[in-house]
């Protein structure tokens, strides 16, 4: 199997090649680029399966880089940032990216969390390919797409990997932390509101009533649970 394809962005030659540097030593196949303009010119040849991107670009923003790429492939992005407020990791993560590190940062868990956002990319197993389907809500892991009323559902790749899950344990409540570990696959070290901002992501997309959610519901003091639709909609209850 190849390598998974690396594109790190950073202004600060001393922090790109360190982390080219670096990757390219644990086997990936690594491109760079300075700013965002050239950040694109790379991709588009490319094709990465991750892009490493520093939100704070002389030509670019971070964010707004995010989303385009995303739109274009379905990119993963881990974010590299100096901005240590809690708003800034939420905004990141509203806009698509898959994982978030502050600078300064270490190489061995630049590692690990490298290792687990490329891990959704593995084949799923013959027990993990059958399509969830409720009501007018259908899950296909195969195609990591979802469709709801017969229309796709645009989802990055951390909210699929956490719907899937949830819908997969139909009535189980699961604790923020055990979520983490889950479909994080690894100990999370940061705010566990990381799992809100995606479940409300979801919920935007899924739910007909956000205030009221019926298929994503909050269970207080525990967590989160994935109540299946009543096949008999319309139906008095």
């Amino acid at each position: 199997m190849a390598s998974a394809k690396i594109l790190v962005v950073d202004d600060d030659p001393a922090i790109r090649n360190l982390v080219f540097r670096f990757l390219t030593k644990q086997n990936y196949q690594m491109e760079s680029a300075e700013d965002g303009k050239s950040a694109m010119a790379v991709f588009e040849q490319f094709n990465p399966d991750l892009v490493i991107l520093d939100l704070n670009l002389p030509d670019a923003n971070g964010y707004d880089l995010c989303q385009e790429m995303q739109s274009r492939t379905g990119v993963f992005v881990l974010m590299l940032t100096s901005r240590t407020d809690e708003a800034d990791k939420i905004k990141g993560f509203h806009q698509g990216a898959d994982d978030y590190l502050t600078k300064p940062f270490s190489l061995g868990e630049l590692q690990v969390r490298v290792g687990a956002i490329l891990k959704r990319q593995r084949p799923v197993t013959a027990a993990e390919q059958q399509c969830l389907t409720f009501s007018q809500l259908a899950i296909d892991p195969v195609r990591r797409e979802v469709t709801l009323n017969s229309e796709l559902v645009p989802l990055t790749a951390l909210e699929f990997d956490l719907l899937h899950f949830l819908a997969s344990h139909p009535g189980r409540v699961w604790r923020r932390t055990e979520l983490i570990q889950k479909v994080w696959d690894y100990e999370y070290v940061g705010d566990q509101r990381v799992v809100d901002v995606h479940i409300g992501q979801i919920r935007k997309k899924i739910e007909v009533d956000t205030n009221q959610p019926a298929l994503i519901q909050t269970v207080r003091g525990v967590g989160y649970k994935f109540e299946p639709p009543n096949q008999n909609e319309g139906a008095e209850s």
